[in-house]
């Protein structure tokens, strides 16, 4: 599909699990109730799907080229829709995406998200008429992206937090409290980990594309480095995430470190051995269909990491 409803769909409970699972529990152990308003949510969710679904119709319109060559069978743009249709489409969801973004950051008094909301939509453009050929950038950016989702929650609740309590009767509430700084570093762990886990994912899918890239002399990193090279980039990547995940888990997160305890087991088996799947699905892949699996793999290793939110829902 066109808009590729299923990523939607993670966006939409990246964000949900951001402000419920992690942001709440954050503002409830603080005794601050839940903050952000009903409206404001719902339009941070709205807006950053429809900016999302623009930025993968904008994709497949300037890819049709390469996906005529990777993936013929799921060729959509000139096929069942037309350039002209696609460009229009683009633009109605990304204007819709923005009002819905500024109409929240207005809501929160944040003008960072509004630049988000502003600047995010350009990004994506960009990205598919030109970065995206171009070595690491492309991956890059697509990963900044995916940070800049969970972020979202943390920007707007401590702005609505600041707005509210920075001046309660001459006296600035916050002051007395660590709770921005507890939302920034938690949800900041989040986004760190979408990261590079984007990163990751990005790079095994130019391992994917490979084929049609050389045609078109895209300068991935496969293409301009050599597959094998490629793939002990990759291999570092998640070894360093794995190498976080256990720093994190033993020495830094405030929860207990034995195996009895839920957050010890959620990530050596929810995390750690997903991680060691992915590193073996990536050495033993030898052609497209294989590395398309390692990259599942790692959208599954990516979910995972979002649902840790539950953890620290219960242990909080």
């Amino acid at each position: 599909m066109l808009v590729r409803w299923q990523n939607l769909l993670m966006t939409a409970i990246v964000l949900f699990v951001m402000e419920k699972w992690v942001a709440t529990p954050i503002l409830r152990v603080a005794c601050f109730g839940e903050q952000l308003p009903g409206w404001v949510f719902a339009l941070l969710i709205i807006g950053t799907v429809l900016i999302a679904a623009g930025g993968y119709v904008i994709n497949d319109y300037f890819d049709v080229k390469i996906d005529a060559i990777n993936r013929p069978d799921q060729l959509i743009v000139t096929r069942s829709v037309s350039k002209k249709q696609a460009m229009r489409l683009f633009q109605v969801l990304t204007a819709a995406g923005i009002i819905c973004g500024l109409a929240a950051a207005w809501g929160v008094r944040s003008w960072v998200t509004a630049v988000i909301f502003i600047f995010v939509p350009g990004l994506l453009w960009f990205y598919s008429a030109s970065y995206k050929r171009q070595l690491i950038i492309g991956n890059l950016i697509i990963a900044l992206v995916s940070a800049a989702c969970p972020m979202l929650i943390a920007i707007a609740n401590v702005a609505f937090l600041k707005m509210r309590y920075a001046n309660v009767n001459g006296i600035d509430v916050l002051s007395y409290t660590t709770l921005p700084h507890d939302i920034y570093i938690w949800i900041s762990g989040f986004a760190a980990f979408a990261f590079i886990g984007t990163l990751i994912r990005e790079i095994i899918k130019d391992l994917q594309d490979q084929m049609g890239d050389r045609e078109l002399e895209c300068h991935s990193l496969p293409v301009v480095c050599g597959e094998q090279t490629t793939k002990i980039i990759v291999t570092g990547l998640l070894l360093l995430m794995a190498g976080a995940l256990v720093w994190l888990t033993w020495w830094v997160i405030p929860f207990p470190a034995t195996w009895q305890s839920l957050h010890t087991r959620y990530v050596v088996l929810g995390l750690l051995v997903p991680v060691a799947c992915v590193l073996w699905l990536l050495w033993s892949a030898r052609i497209s269909s294989d590395y398309r699996t390692a990259q599942s793999a790692m959208k599954f290793v990516l979910l995972m990491g979002v649902l840790y939110s539950f953890v620290i829902n219960q242990l909080l």
